[in-house]
């Protein structure tokens, strides 16, 4: 599969969260080619302020390789990640990650910090960004607008 069509799979994932009235954000994980996990926000569903969409799809993605260390795998995710959940992919040792669209708030990837490629942690990934783009940050500006009215 392409990153395009994995990115497609985060989308409906992200389309799951705001269907249930969370943030739309989902996340697909990546290993030799096979989803071994998939995620979306669920913070409120799950009252837990750490259940993002990366962070469900990490902890599925450790059960399902019965490891922590997840070196070789990919995250697709439809928004680029907060700086919890960059933590979260450089601590889980994740080798690539593909997000579509930038989160000028909260992004610790490229917007606002620069967690993923800082020389002083003993680990980076690879990043690819603007994967779907339009697309991931249409349902979050639909998201917001519906809930603003």
């Amino acid at each position: 599969m392409t990153d395009r069509e994995y990115m497609l799979l985060a989308l409906k994932e992200a389309e799951k969260a705001a269907d249930e009235g969370e943030i739309p954000i989902g996340a697909v994980l990546v290993y030799k080619d096979l989803i071994i996990a998939a995620g979306h926000n669920e913070k409120e569903k799950a009252k837990d302020p750490t259940a993002h969409a990366e962070i469900t799809a990490i902890r599925k993605g450790a059960a399902f390789l019965k490891r922590w260390r997840l070196t070789g795998a990919s995250l697709y995710v439809t928004i680029e990640p907060c700086p919890m959940c960059a933590g979260a992919l450089l601590n889980a040792r994740v080798s690539r990650l593909i997000y579509g669209s930038a989160n000028p708030q909260y992004g610790a990837v490229d917007s606002r910090f620069h967690l993923t490629s800082s020389s002083v942690l003993n680990h980076t990934m690879e990043v690819t960004s603007g994967i779907c783009k339009e697309e991931c940050q249409a349902l979050m500006d639909e998201f917001f607008a519906h809930r603003r009215s």
